[in-house]
Order: structure tokens, then sequence, then C-alpha cells
């Protein structure tokens, strides 16, 4: 290649919230030609980022997270990226698979248990039975947030983010902190800041969007977590591209798979 020909940059593509619809994220997978038809990565090095949520719902939710484990190495080896971020899902199944049925008070004086909101959330058995020792300390480091090239990607919709550091090395080494405790509080304090949603949506989102840029860098937010048609009130089988939205800040490639709508596999321009 001449020097003065700048190297062309690997495509990245950004999924999320597969919750255990295996069949449905493979296709779009191979749709996207990132996998061929032997579910092996073909995408050289291209870069995956699945924004959490693997789990719950759907009942193939360990066969999603071995798939992605594998086509990590794969990718690896020919330059490439797979990678997924931790969402409030995983925190429940860990927590599940940490604490059980143990019973404990949260900040605010309630009384909770893991194991009980996992199976409200949606959670199978099978895949806390099945989850082995080394497939826990993978998800256990799993990084919260990433900045690639001007894109911040996380799961959640939230600024909460920005309560567990001034950048994305911090708050992931503030993540993995409290997956050390053995305290279920902290958990459960940390799954529940996951759950918070719709917080770039309305007059106040453009500004706490712009906020969160700041602090972080890049350009745009991309997250999962709340559905296109939650937040936008379209039929999910109607939904086939992600929202932009907050004056173009944010992008939401959540498309509702359990209740209908796709796996959007998405490539970042």
């Amino acid at each position: 290649m001449p020097q003065n020909e700048p190297a062309v940059a690997s495509a990245v593509y950004v999924a999320s919230d597969v919750h255990g619809h295996f069949d449905r994220f493979r296709d779009a997978l191979r749709e996207k030609e990132l996998i061929d038809q032997d579910d092996r990565w073909c995408a050289g090095d291209s870069q995956l980022w699945v924004l959490g949520d693997l789990f719950d719902r759907g009942d193939a939710g360990l066969e999603t997270l071995r798939l992605l484990r594998r086509l990590g190495t794969e990718a690896e080896a020919a330059a490439g990226t797979v990678e997924v971020l931790l969402g409030n899902h995983e925190m429940l199944l860990l927590g599940s698979h940490r604490f059980g049925t143990d019973r404990f008070q949260d900040f605010d004086g309630n009384e909770r248990q893991f194991l009980q909101w996992w199976i409200i959330n949606g959670g199978h058995e099978t895949d806390a039975e099945e989850l082995n020792a080394d497939e826990v300390e993978w998800l256990l480091h799993r990084p919260a947030m990433a900045l690639v090239r001007d894109t911040l990607l996380v799961h959640s919709d939230t600024v909460s983010y920005a309560e567990w550091g001034s950048d994305v090395d911090e708050v992931n080494a503030t993540v993995r902190a409290e997956l050390d405790s053995d305290d279920p509080q902290r958990w459960w304090q940390l799954f529940r800041e996951l759950t918070r949603r719709h917080e770039f949506e309305g007059e106040a989102g453009v500004e706490r969007a712009s906020g969160i840029l700041g602090i972080f860098g890049g350009r745009l937010i991309v997250h999962g977590h709340s559905t296109i048609p939650d937040t936008t009130g379209v039929e999910a089988e109607e939904v086939s591209e992600p929202r932009r939205y907050a004056d173009g800040l944010v992008l939401n490639v959540d498309g509702g798979i359990y209740e209908g709508g796709p796996s959007l596999v998405v490539r970042l321009e």
C-alpha cells in the first residue's frame, strides 16, 4: 500500500439484547456475513460488540454465550474483535448463581432475593444449572462500557455510568470491584443502576447525552436495553432499523426481539 494512502478502517458492528433468541441472532449474523453457514467467523478484522442481555426470556442464552466466546477466539486470530458488555440480565443471572435464595435488604431497606427476581424477569433454570465456573468467570470480566473510535457503547440508556467513574477504564474497574464483593447489597445496587432507562428521551435527554459524551468521549452513544417498540410505540414487527434520537447523539439498537421485533445487527458508519 502506498504510504500516502490511509489504511482502511475495519468495520464495526453492534447488536444487543439477544435474550436467548439464538436462532434469530445467528441468522442476523449470517445476513451481515459476519459468520458463515457453519457459524464460523468469516469477517476478518471486523469488530462485533454485543451490548449485553444475552439471557432470559428466550431459552438459548447459554448457546448464545458459547457462540460468542468461540467467535471471539476466531475473530482474534483474524485480527478482529467479538466482545460482550455487561447488561442487567447478566447481573441477575450472576447474582442468582452467586447468592441464590439468600435474602438481604437493599440500600432502601427493601427485602430482596436475586433468584426470585431472575425468575420474574424470564430466567431459565437450565441457564443457571448448566452455566459452568469458567463461563461465570468470563461473564464477571465483561466490560460495562467501551469507547470504539468515536462511539460510546453501553448497555443501558442511563446516566448511571457517570456515578462509577470519569473515564471508561475507571467505570469498568469500579464495576469489577463491585463484582469482587461478597455483599449482595452492592451487587443489587449495580443491577438496579443498570436497569435505569429512558434518560436520553425528552427535552432533558439531549443535555444528558451531551454530558455523558463530554465525560467519556465520543460523538455518539449506542445502547440497547429499552426496546424501540417501547420507546416509539411502533409495533415490534414493523421495526427494521435502529433508532437515532436526542438530536442525533444517541442510537438505540434494541429491536425488541422478545416482543416479536428483529435481531438488529448494525454496522456503524
